[in-house]
């Protein structure tokens, strides 16, 4: 019964930035793995950045060094800070909240309605 919410998804240019953000209600969101997950035109949906509920992080190699995900448990919402953007990032962004963790990039757990990001000139 979690329902999540993501927001601030948008057209942007190469080389430019978006914060994505995630509001999750109706569990305990501090006990919840986040992720960050993508699907692009014609590919399958994948993860993008993962946060467990001790901190620890996984990033796609596409993606390392460029994004970081972050949480603030106070206000249930877990963030994807996304710099030095490119076209090839362009896709539906889901947040992910997982009560158990398994494995990193599993399509278990409760998902958003996605937020577009579209990066282009």
């Amino acid at each position: 019964q979690v329902q999540l919410v993501e927001s601030g998804g948008g057209l942007v240019q190469p080389g430019g930035s978006l914060r994505l953000s995630c509001v999750a209600s109706g569990g305990i969101f501090s006990i919840y793995a986040m992720g960050w997950y993508r699907q692009a035109p014609g590919k399958q949906r994948e993860l993008v950045a993962g946060i467990r509920s001790g901190g620890s992080t996984k990033y796609a190699d596409s993606v390392q060094g460029r994004f970081t995900i972050s949480r603030d448990n106070a206000k249930s919402t877990v963030y994807l800070q996304m710099n030095s953007l490119k076209p090839e990032d362009t896709a539906v962004y889901y947040c992910n909240a997982k009560r158990a963790f398994t494995s990193w990039g599993g399509q278990d757990g409760y998902w958003g309605q996605g937020t577009q990001v579209t990066v282009s000139s």
